[in-house]
């Protein structure tokens, strides 16, 4: 029986979140789960008082190889694993790689091999565009069939979990979805997208004018609208999926719409994009270069024809929403 099967011929189906204090883990289970005929529980390295109390709270006290997870897979049918070492600019640990894949790789799988154990039908497992590649070239879209091998560490480990996942989903009767999505954004967001909505909001002039790339966003509300779409979708086991908005914009589209969005007018000087990624190179900037000149576009045609699925929020809402939240967090 698929958890799709079971979703319908059942009242309820339990669900365990990883990451659940995270930002995508967090809006899993109070914005979307909750509203379903789910009972939710949640994987915390400590239990925390802003979680809904109908989540069932379970710790766990790191993610590894050596992880017991038997305390949180009692008549678990679906895992929604999100939790992650997640991927910085400067890393300062004496063995990234080893680090990223303790997390990323080796507690995904004992966590997976010990979920089929116990009985668990579905498994999805968050992974990374990055798995894809830094950028897409000139002329092409990154698709679920890519064949590529990251030498990125963070990247490289999220591969080697897609790689044992799937390897599981063949010896064992436990389903596996694996997800890739591009940069997510939305209320709660960190890092350099947080970075960019502050400069934004200070009105300062930004020299990315003249970044004419194109690049696959995704609003978090989408994200997790697919999330969803997944465990209840017979059709999506033991498949990869690439998600977006489906609406792909320039570095300096998102920030003209960004500024807008929080109230701004945005102020981009048009700089030349080869004097930029120099002048980024020479601070040591060269992989933020990237990603601000670079072009990432993902084709989701497979996630729209096989699980019928459209992103049902659109871009500027997307922004709106996290600008909204920005605004009511910095009053």
């Amino acid at each position: 029986m698929t958890c799709y099967q079971f979703a319908r011929k059942e009242l309820e189906v339990n669900l365990l979140v990883t990451g659940a204090t995270g930002f995508v883990g967090r809006a899993l289970i109070t914005k979307m789960l909750l509203n379903h005929d789910y009972h939710v529980s949640a994987s915390v390295r400590r239990v925390v008082d802003d979680i809904p109390s109908a989540v069932k709270q379970i710790k766990i006290d790191g993610i590894s190889s050596e992880t017991d997870w038997s305390s949180a897979l009692q008549d678990v049918d679906c895992i929604i694993h999100a939790a992650a070492r997640v991927h910085v600019m400067s890393d300062r640990t004496a063995d990234p790689l080893k680090e990223f894949r303790q997390i990323n790789t080796e507690g995904t799988l004992n966590l997976a091999e010990q979920a089929a154990e116990s009985g668990v039908k579905r498994f999805i497992y968050l992974s990374s565009i990055k798995v894809n590649g830094e950028e897409s070239l000139p002329g092409t879209q990154f698709t679920p069939e890519d064949i590529f091998v990251p030498t990125d560490f963070y990247a490289l480990s999220k591969y080697e979990a897609e790689q044992g996942l799937l390897s599981i989903s063949k010896k064992t009767t436990m389903e596996v979805v694996i997800i890739r999505p591009p940069l997510v954004y939305g209320p709660g967001v960190k890092a350099n997208f947080l970075t960019m909505m502050r400069w934004l909001h200070k009105g300062l002039p930004l020299p990315f004018g003249a970044i004419k790339n194109k690049r696959s966003f995704i609003a978090l509300e989408n994200l997790i609208d697919f999330i969803v779409t997944c465990i209840e979708h017979s059709a999506a086991s033991n498949q990869v999926f690439l998600v977006a908005d489906g609406e792909d914009m320039s570095m300096s589209e998102l920030l003209t719409r960004l500024s807008l969005a929080l109230g701004k007018q945005p102020r981009l000087l048009p700089i030349n994009q080869e004097f930029i990624q120099l002048l980024f190179k020479l601070f040591g900037k060269k992989d933020l270069a990237n990603r601000i000149c670079s072009s990432l576009l993902i084709d989701m045609t497979k996630a729209k024809t096989l699980l019928n699925w459209n992103p049902p929020v659109s871009v500027d809402k997307g922004l709106k929403k996290t600008a909204k939240y920005f605004l009511e967090m910095n009053m």
